[in-house]
């Protein structure tokens, strides 16, 4: 009878847990009509395609978290420098979702895009 009862208390506590969970709106990938991409994985990574001042696309990936309205993405690229090891940097930007389209600013070496995105999948 007790294992019963444990048994009908986990599945309604795994209901409740289960019902309350909500995915975030950045999950998927987000792109515009310029080559611009930004993918937001599930488990906390990303990987992007954002073009230069000359329109050739910069392929970023790495990890990424979220406080409230800000974006937070740490990518890792290989120096030149002469000891050749990774240099890792993070760019900060607020974003905003309107519908399905997202709005942020992407800060990289020495380029600023304001990028407006739409969601093409999840």
């Amino acid at each position: 009878m007790k294992n019963i009862i444990c048994a009908a208390a986990a599945a309604a506590a795994a209901l409740l847990l289960g019902a309350c969970y909500e995915p975030s709106p950045l999950y998927g990938r987000w792109a515009d009509n310029t080559g611009n991409s930004i993918t937001f994985i599930s488990d906390g990574t990303f990987v992007a395609k954002i073009n230069d001042k000359t329109d050739n696309p910069i392929n970023y990936q790495g990890d990424y978290s979220v406080i409230e309205n800000v974006l937070i993405f740490n990518y890792t690229v290989d120096s030149i420098d002469e000891g050749g090891t990774p240099s890792s940097y993070t760019i900060d930007t607020e974003w905003d979702i309107r519908g399905s389209i997202l709005y942020c600013t992407w800060t990289a070496d020495g380029l600023t895009r304001k990028l407006i995105l739409y969601h093409t999948a999840k």
